[in-house]
């Protein structure tokens, strides 16, 4: 399973290792994510999704059905 957030398309970043000397070899960012379960009053259902830890304060900001609802409009979610 690839490590994207389902619902920002949040995904790893490229990045340098830099050492004191200042030399650079390649590393991987990845995106801070957590398995978490949802209740979604309108379809009256629990669903588990994986999401980045950003995406979760959003959730909490807005709700998860405005979340929902603009990612299923940038086609993230199904």
């Amino acid at each position: 399973m690839s490590r994207v957030c389902e619902l920002t398309g949040k995904k790893a970043m490229v990045g340098n290792n830099v050492s004191h000397a200042m030399n650079k070899t390649k590393r991987t960012f990845g995106a801070n994510l957590l398995k978490k379960r949802f209740y979604i009053p309108e379809e009256d259902k629990w669903v588990t999704l994986r999401v980045a830890a950003s995406t979760l304060k959003t959730i909490n900001k807005v709700g998860i059905s405005a979340v929902l609802k603009e990612a299923k409009a940038k086609g993230f979610y199904k």
